[in-house]
């Protein structure tokens, strides 16, 4: 519960804290972008006190884990890099979401995250498609056009329609993009790592975390955003200090959200973590509405509460799965007690 209440506040808050900066004068897509792995630091007393490999996990993850011979050291490397790179590109397609969208719109959008991810967990971790997961699929992807259709709706007075078209394809591509990120994650954990403690969980957060801080760093000078941001830091609407502390809280409660992730990976799996993030969905726009005046009208309504709809139908299929696990798992406890009393 607090696993999923630090990744259910921090995502929450993370996003509203995005909407924030742009709202009030910040324009730079590549700051936006690095405060969202920037914080990585304040993991490091995990690390540390999480490092010894000594324990495995002992839970009903179906990634297997135990002790085994460590990967090569260039090994990875290489996975740790070609993960950051990926979630670079995820979070600067989130910052372009940010910009051009309304923030309800935005998150609605993100639930096609769990779509995405029922098929990447198909090809990538052996998903089984249901006909509940189908059910949240098709669910999923007619909350998601309606939200495209009703743009002439939205309150776009300062944003074109091609920007708004820009806003939404990010926001999908992200969403396609962090799905598949962490789908490699578990296959890494299944292929290349082969266990799974808390201390490796972490490396896998860290890690590329530094490589997208990097990436955003080296696109922050290439791109020129950085002689901008002086000016940005004095125009900003609330002040000089609002300016750092919206940054500095952005990048913190990104990491409050990732502690959470990493939490739910740690005792359950990646997939559920994904699903667990969905239900931030509904609680962003209700209160984009109370902090950004957004509009609610009846389209973003239904695409809601058919994005909840599907959620609830994935959410179940887990419940399903998870009771049919306890129940083989009981019947070969009995056969086994069975074939000792022989």
């Amino acid at each position: 519960m607090i696993y999923i209440f630090f990744l259910l506040a921090g995502q929450s808050t993370a996003t509203l804290l995005g909407r924030l900066y742009y709202d009030k004068g910040g324009n730079s897509k590549w700051m936006a972008t690095f405060v969202q792995s920037a914080g990585f630091p304040i993991l490091l007393p995990l690390l540390f006190f999480f490092s010894p490999p000594t324990k495995s996990i002992t839970s009903s993850n179906p990634i297997a884990s135990s002790i085994t011979r460590q990967p090569k050291t260039s090994t990875l490397v290489f996975l740790y890099v070609a993960l950051g790179l990926l979630l670079t590109g995820d979070n600067m397609m989130y910052s372009y979401g940010l910009l051009y969208l309304p923030v309800s719109t935005y998150s609605l959008l993100c639930a096609t995250q769990l779509a995405f991810n029922a098929v990447f967990s198909f090809f990538l971790n052996s998903q089984k498609f249901t006909p509940l997961i189908l059910n949240s699929l098709i669910l999923l992807t007619i909350s998601a056009a309606l939200l495209a259709v009703n743009a002439d709706s939205e309150n776009t007075s300062t944003v074109s329609k091609g920007k708004y078209a820009i806003g939404f394809l990010c926001t999908v591509g992200a969403s396609a993009t962090y799905s598949l990120y962490l789908s490699l994650v578990q296959l890494s954990f299944q292929k290349v790592i082969k266990r799974e403690t808390f201390s490796t969980v972490l490396d896998m957060q860290i890690y590329p975390s530094f490589v997208a801080t990097c990436g955003c760093i080296v696109g922050l000078f290439a791109s020129g955003e950085w002689k901008s941001l002086s000016k940005e830091m004095k125009e900003y609407q609330e002040g000089q200090v609002p300016y750092l502390m919206t940054l500095i809280w952005t990048a913190v409660t990104w990491q409050i959200s990732s502690i959470g992730l990493l939490g739910l990976v740690f005792e359950v799996s990646s997939l559920f973590s994904n699903v667990i993030s969905t239900v931030a969905l509904p609680v962003v726009p209700i209160l984009a509405v109370i902090f950004f005046h957004d509009k609610m009208d009846g389209v973003k309504v239904v695409a809601m509460l058919l994005a909840i709809w599907g959620f609830l139908s994935y959410i179940y299929q887990h419940y399903l799965d998870d009771s049919e696990t306890k129940v083989k798992k009981a019947n070969s406890n009995e056969v086994s007690v069975a074939l000792t009393e022989v």
